[in-house]
């Protein structure tokens, strides 16, 4: 099973959101290095916002809890989903 964190956009210019990014890459790179994100990236559609795949419940819920971008507003808020990836069962 793994958890993905989906994100909304909060309607921050490019600049604004650029300006937070290093906290929160510094934040995201502290998971990587654990090995508890899977995949992470934005929506490139009209729509925007971002999804990151972990792999525990605790890791999702504490990068939705505590990501910059969400915290200094860049990300309206955060949906943690459970995740039955076919691939890997």
């Amino acid at each position: 099973m793994l958890f993905v964190v989906i994100g909304s956009r909060a309607g921050k210019t490019r600049e604004e959101i650029m300006a937070i990014f290093p906290r929160h890459k510094a934040f995201l790179d502290q998971f990587l290095a654990r090995g508890q994100v899977v995949g992470v990236g934005p929506f490139t559609d009209a729509g925007g916002g971002n999804m990151a795949i972990f792999r525990t419940r605790e890791a999702a819920e504490d990068f939705a809890a505590n990501d910059p971008f969400l915290l200094e507003g860049a990300v309206k808020e955060y949906q943690v989903k459970e995740w039955a990836d076919q691939m890997l069962s």
